[in-house]
């Protein structure tokens, strides 16, 4: 009853005085990398393909260039060409790459001019350049009216991603070692519907022959509906409305939902009209497993050339001189580390970071300023509320070992690599079976499902909800192991007062949202019907 009364009021109060930063990923996780939005990572997912048929395979996806309007023309979304947009994968667990897919892009214009036009009257017209992307319908059939191009390379890196050897990434064909990015979901005049778009986009997934891997995999690259879903407008407003669960029908299990908290609708995401880019893999499990136990570490990153002069007379292929070696200025393994985690000052050098040196942000995870700073905000008004003397709603349990779990080693028997390094990854056991996608819980093991986050992360799983409740303490009360209430071991319900609320951001996730297919994630919004 006493807990009860904590989370009523902690519901009415939150709804008026919780931070701004405490509940959502704006995909603008660093202030530095607010300047490159083309190498700004969004979201990055690994786990075991549910695709029927493809149990034998994990799928990696790494998504870019966030808030994308659909209708955001006339040069939509194209990829840095200097750029090195990376997805590393370490097999041993000592938080160092063994494996990097690393793609590289470049911009074209057909015939080298692009489409150009005559214009002007009879006997002195001139040949004009089009100013749009496209100059008729484009099909899977028919791209001669497409005006602008993009293709890119993928490169398997053995061992560290600057010194290790490197080998080209081939198509099934033996020969192709460039593949075609498909034009952004323009809108219906130049795709007919959405049928039709998905057709052209799907002739853009190649089956490709990678080095020293027996079995070929798969690649897409190319524009998706954002799979992130967040309720960002709301929350950046002084959080307006009240972040607790008040709906209980979606068997979360924590206990249910509790009057005046948010319900759980999609019409709280306010990114369901965006669209990022996504870079997606489909690898045979048995060529990034290595020697270990068959967990993997994996995580993103983009880097720049060091120096970039600007062309003070830019062309389409001279637009800048990019010199020097590449410096990474984003990274991204588990969901919400930079955004909930990390303190403002050390941001820029954790998405500039490599896994192996985690030790300089450890006081971060071990003793987090999150809950203290809600317990500021919080306590005296909950106190006031109950006439209590509650002494803290932060958890107290120092170190905080259960994030140190979930953020730095994994856990023990799920997704903890054969050594453990204490290191910001995304980690997935690969010899867990996947769950089939109209049966995964949006709550990933929470939710008694060992085939979701943080094993890994699937497109459909809830991690806004998710990492908020662990960082309160979620992990200090028991949750489902096989059907059955575990407690884990790193801290009891005494060391989390709030341990139990059922926070959340009311914008609700789920696999059915995706597809069930690779590249799984659902087909972009149009730029116009």
């Amino acid at each position: 009853m006493q807990k009860n009364k904590i989370v009523t009021a902690l519901a009415v109060i939150c709804s008026t005085v919780v931070p701004t930063s405490a509940f959502a990923s704006s995909h603008r996780e660093a202030p530095n990398i607010t300047r490159f939005p083309t190498v700004d990572s969004t979201d990055f997912y690994a786990f075991n393909s549910y695709e029927n048929g493809r149990d034998d395979f994990v799928t990696l996806i790494a998504n870019y260039i966030p808030l994308q309007d659909a209708y955001g023309g006339p040069n939509y979304f194209p990829m840095d060409p200097a750029a090195s947009y990376n997805i590393h994968i370490d097999t041993d667990g000592d938080a160092v790459e063994d494996i990097t897919y690393a793609f590289t892009f470049k911009r074209m214009l057909p015939n080298g001019t692009g489409v150009e036009l005559m214009v002007g009257a009879d006997g002195a017209k001139k040949s004009i350049s089009v100013p749009l992307v496209n100059v008729g319908g484009v099909s899977v059939d028919n791209d001669a009216n497409v005006n602008f191009k993009e293709t890119y390379k993928v490169s398997l890196i053995t061992g560290d991603v600057k010194k290790g050897a490197r080998a080209a990434i081939i198509g099934s064909d033996g020969s192709t070692t460039d593949f075609g990015k498909p034009l952004d979901y323009i809108g219906n005049k130049t795709f007919t519907d959405q049928a039709s778009y998905k057709t052209y986009a799907d002739s853009f997934i190649y089956e490709v022959a990678i080095p020293n891997c027996g079995t070929n995999g798969r690649v897409f690259v190319g524009q998706r509906k954002d799979p992130f879903v967040v309720n960002l407008g709301e929350t950046f407003d002084l959080v307006n409305y009240v972040p607790v669960e008040g709906d209980s029908s979606r068997g979360a299990g924590d206990g249910g939902g509790f009057p005046g908290g948010i319900t759980q609708d999609t019409a709280n995401d306010d990114l369901q009209d965006k669209n990022v880019t996504s870079i997606a893999l489909e690898i045979p499990k048995i060529c990034i497993t290595g020697t270990g136990n068959g967990v993997i570490g994996a995580w993103t990153t983009a880097s720049l050339p060091q120096a970039r002069v600007l062309n003070t007379k830019a062309s389409f292929n001279n637009p800048a001189r990019n010199g020097g070696g590449l410096v990474q200025v984003s990274r991204l393994g588990s969901p919400l580390v930079n955004e909930l985690v990390i303190g403002i000052k050390d941001k820029d050098l954790f998405s500039s970071a490599r896994p192996k040196d985690d030790g300089q942000f450890a006081d971060y995870v071990t003793n987090p300023s999150l809950p203290e700073l809600l317990n500021i905000l919080f306590k005296d008004a909950v106190n006031t509320t109950l006439g209590t003397n509650i002494a803290t709603l932060a958890p107290t349990n120092f170190p905080r070992t259960d994030l140190v779990a979930a953020f730095l080693t994994g856990f023990e028997g799920v997704n903890q690599l054969e050594t453990v390094t204490p290191s910001e990854m995304l980690r997935l056991n690969t010899g867990i079976a996947a769950t089939p996608m109209a049966d995964q819980s949006a709550f990933g093991v929470a939710g008694d499902d060992l085939a979701g986050f943080p094993n890994g992360r699937r497109p459909g799983d809830d991690v806004v909800d998710i990492a908020l409740r662990v960082v309160m303490g979620a992990l200090c009360y028991p949750i489902p192991v096989a059907g059955e209430p575990t407690n884990l071991g790193f801290c009891t319900p005494e060391d989390a007062s709030v341990g139990n609320v059922p926070f959340t951001d009311g914008a609700p996730s789920d696999a059915t949202m995706m597809m069930g297919t690779f590249p799984y994630l659902a087909l972009p919004i149009a730029g116009s019907k």
